[in-house]
């Protein structure tokens, strides 16, 4: 052996193959005939597998720079095939234990551990199973989670519902996921074990992607849902990458078998064509009805591992998720990595360095289940009593207060806003309840970032980041609901950085705070690398469409026959308003959509200002590419008109860049009709009665103001740029 190599045994269990039934879950595909062997390498693996012999090995290496040589793959030969050993030499095996045949085939994708040092998983912790589902939008992830549930017998038939888990009232109106959604299960398996399994229900949305991201920080697994009719969308490759990224077994379904347009085999095949799980691994369910959802769970017992971690070592734990309670202050969502914690145990959050006593630890089911300990391996809820949002951040790594220097648990990245909006109170005197739910909500929701700013139209409010418009309108919902505050959302907008002409570079995100432009050297837009997935019939449609929205052509990949994955980079600005919507549109419903931040590059953009009277209103400004700000102008003007309520003087209602007015509407006077009682008669004294209505008129305009209701600003966000 190398210097400092160690090395263990570990039973190689379930992963090995078919034991209590476990045979390759919902597979169709018929087994071709071989002849019979005696004897061969084939007999005595099955003789060895029976007999419990074969022992996969796991070496942990000093000769690395880091210290640690992770491995997924079998034997001996896997080892040698891996190429991770560089420096070692392999261990010898143990008498009795012999080296299983083909060990150097390909191994299932292996998990690195949380901590920064891997540890070999506890025999204690074997029964333990921590995993997630993923999916694209609408492809039947609560569903399935409900299934789950039914078959673990978690919950009652009284307690059972559709989509359960999905406990926001906007979620079960939207049908979408928007928060993750932690459950605890247990589980007696086919070999008789009972397993603890922690499931964590996650979004499909685009925007909801950081949550997704989140919840994949606490698992060692993923069930990776794809609709059996729709086949693979552009969020089933994006969370399939995340997963990879993060080193999670996948376990592949596909769900809506039932369907009468289900292609099972065919997707299935697009799966490992893209996955790499064998289409014969991939388990076919349905979660409506329950159709091999067992034999689903089953492969999840067989092909996730169960979590690394120390129960002997010092309590460290990963703060995946939190949320408020009104009586207890921040409930803290961990995962533990390390150790035991129990109620009355001292800990302090390593970013921060504040300690805090727990008063209550506790599973996640449908309702937070106090219990007497958490331990390494775990899912769980945490109270310590924690008042301050900023105390508890996501990501952060708690530990016990008597450990001594603690070395803080990789989390996630961090998220980037992609739309900025304005959020102002309706009535003024909410703006410190604003400032508060705002607060509360940024502890659960770590993509809502805001900042206090002022507008001469609206007051004081807040202006706000988000990941999209979904998003957006999520956060506004929920604080008119949850919170009681009415609010104006202004014109969304995205990030610049504008170069000025001294040589300074600022980063806006807001209209009012655009230079004038004759201070501006160049503009820099922000754009994305957008991944369409489409039925080729729409492809010409979908072109032309991004092309419209000043896209880029970067590539163009036949998934199969009759599907098309195409890649554009397109401004940010183009995509965040209603390109989904006419993605939708042109495509019938069919393409979905994927997009990543790629980055800043110069555009000819410009400030469309909007004038009331003469007077610009900032809440209405918004920033436009030249090339598309007269037609935006004359449509917002029009839409306007319609909206603004007549006043008792004339309104102009203009579109101006810079000191150049592009386009103007007029919204009339309403007036009384002072020529009724003048039946006839000389028309001077006409003539005398309009001119005298007419000075009113403009003696109003000078000192009077224009009322501009909510529904103009909720129009911005429906015209045409």
């Amino acid at each position: 052996m190398g210097p400092g190599a160690q090395w263990s045994v570990a039973q190689g269990g379930r992963r090995g193959g078919r034991r209590g039934g476990a045979a390759p879950c919902g597979a169709r595909r018929p087994r071709r005939a071989r002849p019979a062997r005696r004897g061969g390498a084939r007999s005595a693996r099955g003789r060895g597998r029976r007999a419990g012999v074969f022992r996969r090995v796991r070496v942990q290496c000093a000769a690395r720079p880091d210290g640690v040589a992770p491995v997924a793959a079998r034997g001996r030969r896997g080892l040698r095939a891996a190429g991770r050993l560089r420096g070692c030499a392999l261990p010898e095996l143990p008498a009795g234990v012999r080296e299983r045949p083909g060990a150097a085939r390909r191994a299932p994708a292996r998990r690195a551990p949380l901590p920064a040092v891997a540890v070999l998983s506890d025999p204690r912790l074997s029964h333990i199973r921590n995993f997630c589902i993923v999916a694209h939008i609408d492809h039947g992830k609560s569903t399935l989670a409900d299934r789950l549930l039914e078959i673990t017998r978690t919950l009652t038939p009284q307690q059972m519902k559709d989509q359960v888990l999905d406990d926001m009232d906007l979620e079960r109106e939207k049908g979408i996921t928007i928060k993750s959604h932690a459950i605890a299960m247990t589980y007696r398996a086919r070999d008789g074990v009972t397993y603890e399994l922690n499931l964590i229900d996650t979004p499909g949305h685009v925007d909801f992607t950081y949550e997704v991201s989140r919840s994949l920080a606490a698992c060692e697994g993923a069930i990776l849902v794809v609709d059996a009719s729709q086949g693979i969308e552009a969020q089933t490759l994006s969370n399939y990458f995340l997963a990879r990224d993060q080193h999670l077994v996948i376990v592949g379904a596909l769900n809506k078998i039932d369907l009468p347009a289900a292609r099972p085999d065919d997707v299935a095949l697009e799966v490992e064509h893209v996955t790499g799980v064998p289409a014969e691994r991939v388990c076919r369910i349905s979660a409506k009805s329950g159709q091999g959802v067992e034999d689903l769970l089953e492969q999840v017992i067989a092909d996730v591992p169960p979590p690394g971690g120390d129960l002997d070592a010092p309590f460290r734990a990963l703060i995946f998720d939190s949320k408020f309670d009104q009586y207890r202050g921040v409930v803290c969502l961990v995962r533990v990595v390390d150790g035991r914690l129990r109620a009355g145990d001292h800990i302090r959050f390593v970013s921060t360095g504040k300690a805090y006593e727990v008063t209550e630890v506790g599973q996640l089911r449908l309702k937070l289940d106090p219990v007497e300990e958490l331990h390494a391996g775990q899912v769980g809820y945490v109270v310590a009593g924690v008042k301050s949002v900023g105390d508890a951040r996501v990501g952060d790594t708690m530990a016990s207060e008597s450990a001594g220097e603690v070395q803080p648990l990789p989390g996630f990245r961090e998220t980037k806003s992609m739309v900025f909006s304005g959020l102002y109170p309706i009535d003024a005197e909410q703006y410190e309840p604003l400032k508060e739910a705002l607060a509360k909500l940024k502890l659960n929701d770590a993509a809502l970032v805001y900042e206090p700013e002022t507008s001469v139209a609206l007051g004081f409010g807040f202006r706000c980041g988000f990941l999209g418009l979904l998003h957006l309108e999520i956060v506004q919902e929920r604080l008119r609901r949850e919170f009681q505050i009415d609010l104006i959302a202004t014109t969304p907008s995205v990030e610049y950085h504008v170069l000025l002409t001294d040589g300074a570079l600022v980063t806006i995100d807001n209209p009012s705070q655009m230079p004038p432009p004759q201070n501006i050297e160049s503009i820099e837009e922000p754009f994305v690398l957008a991944h369409v997935l489409t039925p080729s019939e729409y492809l010409g449609n979908i072109m032309k469409l991004c092309q419209d929205r000043r896209g880029i052509f970067v590539s163009m990949e036949h998934l199969e026959e009759r599907r098309i994955r195409v890649a554009y980079r397109l401004p940010l600005a183009e995509i965040v308003l209603d390109f989904y919507d006419r993605l939708k549109s042109v495509s019938r419903g069919y393409a979905s959509l994927d997009y990543e931040f790629d980055g800043f590059r110069e555009g000819d953009v410009v400030k469309l200002d909007i004038l009331l009277n003469g007077d610009p209103v900032d809440a209405l400004s918004a920033i436009v590419h030249r090339d598309k700000a007269y037609a935006y102008g004359s449509a917002l003007c029009e839409k306007l008109k319609e909206l603004i309520p007549r006043q008792m003087f004339a309104v102009a209602i203009q579109a101006a860049i810079g000191g150049k007015i592009i386009a103007r509407e007029t919204l009339g006077a309403m007036r009384k009709n002072v020529l009724a009682k003048c039946y006839g008669g000389d028309i001077s004294r006409k003539r005398k009665l309009l001119e005298k209505q007419k000075e009113g008129k403009k003696r109003m305009k000078q000192i009077g103001t224009v009322e501009v209701p909510q529904e103009a600003f909720l129009a911005v966000l429906k015209v045409e740029r």
